[in-house]
């Protein structure tokens, strides 16, 4: 006796279906699965067994086969306890195999008939409706998630008994409201940049960042304010679009990061890992890839906090997403892409004690050990890197209660809201969504500058010692620069302000 299910799971960010085979044989009791199960797969046996008895179902004391085509993808997670158990009611004929063409069957299994839920529901339910199956039978506490995608039905369900009446007919489960999105607005959490006292030049190229999506190093002493300007760029950065939230809530579902109650993410996300992080935890990778910190970031902000800190090997990894947006994991078996799409906000010391260039502190490094400590950052990396800007130490004055308060949060944002506008409708036909994404082609079609900012640029080439990528890039601050002004040209007011923040293209002087 055979009985055929679909199923799915997850490879890389993306849902793809598998077909579960259930053969009933004559021979000594045993039960076996086949087609590359990794260790959660093979232990499925003993959830099935356990869940289909204590849900009041005959298991039948025969030689079980599961297998699981296409036998040469490795096959992982818990999603297949569902479709296997309902395999072996089907080869028994306890569930009418005409019930289960075109569904799709996912779901772990408890020992007591439960259905658990599994991770990476959100691809698996758009790769289902891809595919044109008639319908997801899935988890309910998956619901959230599942509930984004149309054109398919959507069964969720709590346990191995409700999946069995379903698929004789015999019950419809009342769907639950649907989720629009995950938290609101843009992520603004009451942290302020009116908070921020001073800064006014650091909080200008913030601003001039989030409005093109540029990655931007901050270089200053310890108490300047540098990890409490970075921890409020999440405020005055626009709420993603669908495509842009579907994109990023794929990656979290995958990690399984989409919690209970959240169905598209809104709010950018804002990833900050600690100095002593691994390149595969930042980047992707493992036995079986998953999506790094970087991925994790797609859309939203990385923030680096004490850069240097960061073993160099971790920060050479982040050469490839700073230029191309993507993540390539290579293993012996396959090799898969992860997107990884995102703003760097980078934060350090200007030398080891903290205080070189400090108008009051005395810095106690050697110039070796300043030379040493900035070296730990490579060349190549920071010429990644859009805006470098020192965020001095602040004076007295600016400390006292009578200081001004500066711009909020929310007069930054509508400046930054209005240039993305502009930028949406020179860049929508191409698919992108800010300036820092475009390649060289459509810097040279959409930044086009006059004689004498080329001349200054010529200048700054000359004198600083810039390569061209850094010429692209000063180009595309340029650009930013005047789509906040609300101008069509660039002028070359625009192209001096971008220059001057590669200023730590510099190296240090003694």
């Amino acid at each position: 006796m055979l009985a055929k299910i679909s199923s799915a799971t997850v490879q890389g960010i993306d849902g793809f279906l598998v077909h579960v085979e259930v053969d009933l044989s004559a021979g000594l009791p045993s039960f076996s699965t086949v087609g590359l199960p990794d260790a959660a797969v093979r232990e499925s046996k003993d959830r099935v067994v356990a869940a289909v008895r204590n849900s009041g179902f005959d298991f039948p004391i025969r030689k079980i086969t599961v297998n699981l085509s296409p036998a040469d993808i490795k096959k992982e997670g818990t999603a297949f306890d569902l479709p296997t158990a309902v395999g072996v009611l089907a080869a028994q004929e306890a569930v009418p195999s005409a019930r289960l063409n075109g569904y799709v069957l996912v779901g772990e299994l408890a020992l007591d008939g439960q259905v658990r839920p599994v991770r990476g529901m959100l691809p698996i339910a758009l790769a289902a409706r891809d595919a044109k199956c008639a319908g997801v039978i899935f988890p309910a506490n998956n619901w959230d998630e599942a509930s984004v995608v149309d054109g398919v039905d959507l069964v969720p369900v709590s346990t191995l008994t409700e999946t069995v009446r379903f698929l004789r007919g015999d019950w419809r489960p009342a769907l639950p409201t649907r989720v629009p999105s995950a938290g609101g607005g843009n992520g603004f959490c009451g942290a302020d940049f009116a908070d921020v006292k001073g800064q006014i030049f650091a909080k200008r190229a913030l601003e001039v960042a989030a409005a093109g999506g540029h990655n931007v190093l901050m270089v200053g002493p310890p108490g300047s304010g540098k990890t409490m300007l970075a921890k409020r760029m999440p405020g005055i950065l626009p709420a993603m679009g669908f495509e842009e939230s579907l994109q990023t809530s794929k990656i979290h579902s995958v990690a399984g990061l989409l919690g209970r109650g959240h169905a598209l993410l809104s709010a950018r996300p804002f990833r900050s890992p600690h100095h002593t992080i691994s390149n595969v935890a930042l980047v992707g990778g493992g036995n079986f890839p998953r999506p790094g910190e970087v991925s994790l970031a797609h859309h939203g902000v990385l923030f680096l906090d004490e850069l240097p800190e960061f073993n160099r090997n971790v920060l050479e990894v982040l050469r490839q997403p700073l230029e191309d947006g993507c993540v390539t994991v290579s293993r012996a078996a396959s090799s898969l892409t992860f997107p990884a799409r995102f703003m760097l906000i980078a934060a350090m010391n200007p030398c080891p004690c903290g205080y070189y260039g400090h108008p009051e502190r005395h810095c106690v490094c050697t110039p070796f050990q300043v030379q040493k400590y900035r070296a730990k950052v490579s060349g190549p990396l920071l010429d990644r890197i859009d805006l470098h800007i020192e965020v001095p130490a602040l004076r007295v004055s600016e400390l006292t209660e009578g200081a001004p308060a500066g711009e909020s949060t929310e007069v930054l944002r509508e400046r930054v809201m209005a240039a993305r506008a502009r930028q949406g409708a020179r860049l929508s036909a191409a698919g992108l969504f800010c300036n820092a994404q475009m390649n060289a082609r459509q810097v040279k079609e959409f930044c086009a500058v006059d004689a004498a900012c080329r001349e200054l640029l010529k200048m700054a080439v000359s004198r600083l010692g810039l390569s061209a990528r850094s010429f692209d890039r000063i180009l595309k601050v340029a650009r930013t620069l005047a789509d906040l002004a609300g101008v069509e040209n660039i002028a070359q007011e625009h192209v001096a302000e971008a220059i001057g923040y590669r200023s730590f293209d510099r190296p240090p002087e003694y």
